[in-house]
């Protein structure tokens, strides 16, 4: 099959694109963390950029490449939150229409998140209704267009620019990323950064981490082949609770990924404490799931080593953040 998967010079290239539309975001270092984890960790606050996560890089990379003349009748995405927020501030920006279809569970501070950026919202229900169908029905009658959440070359390579950057920062430090954790749901983030660690960092292994019962992507690799999660299954971290590995993202995944780590919610929650402790950062549950799996169940190969950590959100409802730190949950 001849897939259009994006290339290393498709990162640098996003990176030029959005460049004046995303800012760059740190890396932070902890005494504390290195020694739980017994590594170097090099950890890149995605969590502080525009819209709370990583989702912006993306968006903006694909709506910058829709055509001025095809913009007025807009985009729409689906969404738990984060690429819903990222696409509608990029279309904010560029002056057009969105509007995300998201479903009722979704935090609130992520609706309210997506609103603020004057995006329409289309809730759903995840057990009864297909937010693919909703999307391309509203598409079509809108001659709008369809923003996918990570199985879209751009989206990868949009992505893929916090790859470059943070292989960048390491090496201001005099360091290179020997190993990354990364969350994945889709798997856009994790093989957009893998397709740019393979032009600037080719060596460095690359692992997933995921939530119990979601660990389509570690069962994937293991099996050689796409392996879906079982139906009705939960987690607190929504963010990542995607079926199965995408087309794209699995064809580039399955081919530079070193393997996955499986951590329960209550790592993700001890995590988050962690991090707002020691780093005074504000982490939702999947957004903290590589930090968990870098403290709690890290590869053996990558102890002793310089281990790039991706804080991939920090869109959390103020009040969970709260019963989180008072260890209500």
């Amino acid at each position: 099959m001849n897939l259009n998967l994006p290339t290393y010079q498709d990162v640098v290239a996003a990176e030029k694109r959005i460049r004046p539309y995303v800012d760059p975001t740190p890396v932070l270092r902890s005494v504390v963390l290195d020694e739980i984890a017994g590594a170097r960790i090099l950890m890149k606050a995605e969590c502080l950029q525009q819209t709370g996560s990583f989702k912006l890089r993306g968006a903006t990379n694909r709506l910058l490449q829709i055509p001025e003349d095809q913009r007025a009748n807009g985009v729409v995405a689906f969404s738990s939150g984060n690429h819903a927020q990222g696409v509608a501030r990029a279309a904010r920006r560029l002056g057009m229409p969105a509007l995300i279809v998201m479903p009722d569970d979704a935090p609130d501070v992520k609706i309210d998140g997506v609103r603020a950026d004057g995006a329409e919202i289309r809730l759903y229900d995840r057990e009864n209704e297909s937010r693919e169908d909703i999307a391309a029905q509203i598409a079509r009658e809108r001659g709008a267009i369809v923003v996918p959440s990570f199985d879209d070359p751009m989206i990868i390579a949009g992505q893929g620019t916090c790859g470059l950057e943070f292989a960048a920062q390491a090496k201001e430090r005099s360091a290179t990323l020997d190993h990354l954790i990364c969350c994945t749901g889709g798997g856009g983030l994790i093989t957009g950064i893998a397709t740019a660690l393979s032009g600037v960092s080719p060596e460095t292994k690359i692992w997933t981490a995921e939530p119990e019962g979601h660990e389509d992507w570690c069962k994937s690799l293991e099996a050689g082949k796409v392996r879906s999660n079982l139906p009705g299954t939960r987690s607190i971290c929504d963010a990542v609770l995607t079926p199965q590995p995408g087309e794209l993202t699995w064809a580039i995944g399955s081919q530079r990924l070193s393997g996955g780590c499986v951590m329960t919610d209550q790592h993700a929650l001890e995590a988050m404490r962690i991090a707002f402790r020691h780093l005074k950062l504000v982490l939702e549950p999947g957004g903290a799931l590589a930090l968990a799996a870098a403290l709690f169940r890290l590869p053996e190969a990558a102890k002793g080593k310089t281990v790039g950590v991706v804080l991939t959100g920090g869109n959390v409802d103020p009040k969970f953040f709260a019963k989180v730190l008072r260890r209500e949950v």
